[in-house]
């Protein structure tokens, strides 16, 4: 049994979730201090939640109960700002929540690295909390996890060490992956020889630099270079974010874990573009392409992740799905929509008639 696999009975603490590590919470879930969120503005409202921040998209009062809740994860450098993606699963009738994880977007404080991890158990443990919470305000209802990149892998991970836990520590009953980062785009030596070094001297130098330069994909994206989307550049910076040495070991050895194959329970979709190029400004495609991650790599490894799993491409895409351009964005957003329907339509069907 591996370090991700530790504790996955029922005697034992799973991935990110230690007993005693959110008991505030679990004692005052439908307690939250919910205040409007200073980003968004009305409706959305944010919560604090432990070293992480929830936020919500209301339900409109009056109409059908939703169907289920979804809980969103964001990637590396990035943050909960994609007011459509809330708007659209809310049409779609369910009840809409993300979680800014902690030393990121709402949740970093000015003595924190933005993003710096050391175990993705810690961004796990936030996971955990919001799935648990969301849980608690919305009873009864199926939960799927919507994670982005970094965000996909760690809801991985989560999904995995927590399919045979039950009631509030249970994983999702479907997740659905945005261009999840499952594998290091570099060259051989980095993936191997590279790793390893890393991997044996990472805790001596921790905070150590190990890559910086500008996010092409974040500063094409941005309004005020003539993008699509309006977004806080201290929380998703174009000019990028250091990758640092504890940060890039941890993610290495959840992706390894990926390799080595995980039994998630519940049904999955792998969302992806359908090319990948080089994130650069002088690249033609750069708004049709994504230029982060390998898609082949994720086409990959489909198999690992489990036993149902839906491959979703999407010609045109970026590497945040929901913010490619309108056409392929459309295609997402409707393509995900009727997996994620059918999924969660038949799950209630089935608790229906039992």
């Amino acid at each position: 049994m591996d370090e991700h696999d530790r504790g996955e009975h029922s005697d034992g603490h799973p991935l990110g979730v230690p007993d005693q590590a959110f008991s505030d919470q679990a004692s005052s879930r439908l307690s939250l201090r919910w205040g409007t969120d200073p980003l968004l503005g009305d409706p959305f409202q944010e919560a604090a939640l432990g070293p992480a921040t929830l936020v919500r998209y209301p339900y409109p009062d009056g109409g059908p109960r939703p169907k289920a809740a979804v809980v969103h994860v964001h990637g590396y450098n990035d943050y909960f700002f994609q007011e459509h993606l809330a708007r659209a699963f809310t049409a779609a009738g369910y009840a809409f929540y993300a979680v800014d994880l902690r030393a990121a977007g709402r949740s970093l404080h000015p003595d924190q690295i933005p993003h710096f991890v050391m175990d993705l158990r810690e961004q796990a443990a936030d996971i955990a909390a919001a799935a648990r919470t969301v849980r608690a305000l919305e009873p009864g209802l199926p939960l799927v996890l919507h994670a982005h990149s970094t965000g996909g892998l760690t809801g991985s991970l989560w999904a995995h060490a927590h399919r045979n836990a039950a009631g509030a520590d249970a994983g999702p009953d479907v997740l659905v992956l945005d261009s999840p980062f499952l594998d290091l785009w570099a060259p051989d030596w980095q993936r191997t020889i590279g790793t390893r070094v890393l991997d044996t001297v990472g805790r001596l130098a921790a905070t150590a630099v190990l890559s910086d330069g500008p996010s092409r994909y974040a500063e094409h994206l941005l309004a005020a270079n003539g993008g699509r989307w309006e977004f806080d550049t201290t929380l998703k910076r174009p000019e990028g974010l250091p990758r640092r040495v504890g940060w890039f070991v941890a993610v290495r050895r959840g992706q390894a874990r990926v390799a080595a194959g995980l039994e998630i329970a519940c049904p999955v979709l792998l969302a992806r573009s359908a090319s990948s190029g080089p994130d650069d400004l002088d690249n033609p495609l750069l708004d049709a392409q994504d230029t982060v991650l390998d898609v082949h790599q994720m086409a990959a490894l489909v198999p690992r992740l489990g036993h149902d799993v839906t491959e979703l491409v999407v010609p045109g895409g970026v590497h945040d799905l929901t913010l490619s351009a309108s056409g392929p964005r459309e295609a997402y957003l409707d393509g995900m929509l009727e997996w994620t329907n059918s999924r969660v339509d038949a799950m209630v069907g089935a608790r229906d008639t039992t």
